[in-house]
């Protein structure tokens, strides 16, 4: 038999190796796990936001089409009054959601702005064309008869939102 000093440490680091080498796999398997959790997590936290973003831009298409914008304000105002106070409104709400961009792609974030600038350049026009003694209500009916006579570029990227958000979604 041989007899040395050193092998209980042979034996020991025999046993020991084994246990190392699975205990090191253990270790990143875990931490691999546990990325993978983290990701899942971010997406799921970023998917709601993103549905989130989706709710607010469809409302706000909504609140901008020409139908529900000429029942805002007073009915008494002038025709000047109720351009700027409109124009005021759309403008307010689009900067109140420009933070939903970031969760929407480039082209649907660039659908809405067009759409918004679609309707203050049709309310400017409508301004343009009716007469300096026409009444708020000549301009609400000659306004809404452009929109419906024009391109409805407002249900357009509504389409484009709800396609986009069953694709993602």
């Amino acid at each position: 038999m041989i007899l040395s000093p050193y092998l209980p440490y042979a034996f020991a680091l025999l046993i020991a190796v084994p246990f190392l080498i699975l205990f090191r796999h253990f270790v990143f398997s875990f931490i691999k796990l546990k990325n993978q959790e983290l990701k899942m997590i971010t997406v799921k936290g970023a998917s709601g936001q993103r549905i989130h973003a989706y709710e607010r831009l469809t409302l706000y298409l909504e609140r901008l089409k020409p139908a529900n914008l000429v029942t805002k304000f007073d009915p008494n105002l002038a025709v000047h009054e109720f351009l700027f106070l409109t124009e005021k409104t759309i403008n307010e709400e689009f900067d109140y959601n420009a933070s939903q961009q970031l969760y929407l792609p480039k082209n649907t974030w660039s659908n809405i702005v067009t759409s918004k600038n679609n309707v203050i350049h049709l309310l400017h026009k409508t301004y343009d064309s009716i007469s300096n003694d026409a009444t708020l209500q000549d301009f609400k009916t000659v306004f809404l008869m452009n929109y419906v006579n024009g391109e409805d570029y407002i249900s357009q990227t509504l389409e484009d939102l709800r396609r986009e958000n069953l694709i993602i979604n």
